[in-house]
């Protein structure tokens, strides 16, 4: 009887065209079930707890697969295993038995992401931070990030054609931080649209540099057309940061890795 069990990982996105199996393009998700398949000899599917687009990273992951080979080895030394077959950009921190009907993308209650910009030129963060050269005004951004948590239908931020039924998201913290050179941006909610931290981000941007007034933030967010809000940030500077699970299924809820 094959038995379910919960991966948590951390990975760079640079590389990959996002998380999801591609005929065409390498993603995350592919690499995982090839290592895992050689390591346990047998086809494994690899199911993840949401869709990264092309270049998002992850400091902290979840996919789930079921087995029954992986009792046959000792306590960390599957971790051991893959992270020995896995890339560089790719890690496994953790893997755990759950129950059969836990899932890592419908059993998650909120997840975080956390948006990186960088002030100044660093050669070093270029990959995984997104740099600009001008100090926007951190106070109007959290008015604007305050503004999200009034709403609930965030059709202004969601890729065209997405295929969502609906757009109704619960944010339940949005925020901006500065640190060392860098602004942070971490919002956490029930669910996120396609491309929708990157949309907000790229909007609250234009409000911390006086192109529109919070004002106009609010009218965006309530005319519920895309086409009303701003130029969607790049994706280097996207982390899936944290994924939270009811009591009984025991994750971190932490990042695994922190961008430098």
């Amino acid at each position: 009887m094959a038995q379910r069990y919960f991966m948590e990982l951390a990975f760079k996105g640079t590389a990959y065209n996002g998380w999801q199996f591609q005929p065409n393009a390498l993603g995350v998700q592919q690499v995982i079930e090839e290592a895992l398949s050689l390591l346990l000899k047998e086809q494994i599917r690899v199911t993840g707890a949401g869709r990264t687009d092309t270049g998002v990273h992850a400091s902290y992951f979840v996919a789930h697969f079921d087995t029954s080979v992986l009792t046959l080895l000792q306590p960390g030394e599957t971790e051991r295993r893959l992270n020995h077959i896995f890339p560089p950009d790719i890690a496994v921190l953790s893997i755990f038995a759950v129950r059969p009907d836990d899932h890592s993308r419908y059993s998650a209650i909120s997840r975080t992401y956390k948006y990186h910009i960088s002030l100044r030129k660093d050669p070093f963060r270029q990959d995984t931070s997104h740099h600009i050269n001008f100090r926007p005004d951190t106070g109007l951004m959290n008015r604007a990030a305050e503004e999200l948590m009034k709403h609930k239908d965030f059709g202004s931020f969601c890729r065209s054609n997405s295929g969502a039924k609906t757009h109704i998201c619960r944010i339940t913290e949005a925020k901006w931080e500065e640190n060392d050179g860098m602004l942070v941006f971490t919002i956490t909610a029930d669910r996120f649209l396609r491309n929708m931290v990157r949309a907000i981000t790229g909007t609250i941007l234009d409000a911390g540099s006086g192109r529109i007034s919070i004002d106009r933030f609010r009218e965006v967010i309530e005319a519920r057309d895309r086409r009303m809000a701003g130029t969607s940030a790049p994706a280097r500077g996207l982390f899936l940061s944290g994924i939270e699970y009811p009591p009984g299924i025991l994750v971190r809820k932490q990042e695994y890795y922190r961008p430098a």
